[in-house]
């Protein structure tokens, strides 16, 4: 069945807070060297500690609930590095953008998860984000699925680029007061290529945050 498109001004508004488009501007030159764009910046302290849940453990990575609606279906199909570090930075990039949607299901960006996966330029960037959905009168459906993942560490070991393709081609917008699904025709923007910095909070052992975002949408690689 064909896909109904959307009024030009709302098919706009729709792709670009589904796709997240990219913080910072500019092309991300990282990939032509070995240092890490945003490497030296430090991490922050959440602004807010994580409030106690009825989720269940596995919903709670560092103490912190990331769980989402039964509707919101994030897909993490990746293999992890065997480097424990990586791996932990590439768990916690993945728990950052679980944050981001939690903060659009729950219609704010003073969530405890998305203070506690964000700092710097990353924490503003899933503000702006969550706030656009917020602005639409959107929540979200359907699913994301997120493939193709790597990872790089800085040469100071300080921080990790995890970078990685998405479909968001069946992630859908909802109008938050009608429960309306918004569709829109299939195409080569619902794929995109992220680059996240990751950096390691220094209070704790476990937990990275994300500090820098690139986003390519229409990414060749990822279709």
């Amino acid at each position: 069945m064909k896909r109904r498109s959307l009024p030009v001004a709302a098919a706009l508004a729709a792709t670009a807070a589904l796709l997240l488009t990219a913080c910072g501007g500019g092309d991300d030159k990282s990939s032509d060297n070995d240092k890490i764009a945003g490497a030296d910046q430090g991490a922050e302290k959440p602004t807010k500690s994580a409030e106690p849940s009825g989720a269940p453990a596995e919903d709670k990575p560092d103490g912190v609930d990331v769980s989402l609606p039964k509707d919101m279906n994030l897909v993490f199909d990746w293999k992890k590095p065997k480097d424990k570090t990586e791996a932990a930075a590439m768990d916690d990039a993945a728990n950052y953008l679980r944050a981001i949607y939690r903060g659009v299901d729950k219609r704010t960006t003073k969530d405890a998860a998305v203070t506690a996966y964000g700092t710097g330029e990353g924490l503003h960037y899933a503000k702006v984000q969550i706030n656009e959905w917020i602005k639409g009168g959107w929540t979200a459906t359907g699913t994301r699925r997120h493939y193709d993942a790597t990872t790089r560490s800085a040469p100071n070991g300080k921080s990790v680029e995890v970078a990685f393709c998405a479909d968001t081609g069946k992630f859908l917008g909802k109008e938050v007061k009608t429960g309306k699904v918004l569709k829109a025709e299939p195409s080569a923007k619902d794929f995109g290529y992220y680059k996240i910095v990751m950096v390691k909070l220094p209070t704790s052992e476990s937990l990275w945050q994300a500090s820098k975002v690139f986003v390519e949408t229409g990414a060749a690689q990822c279709q």
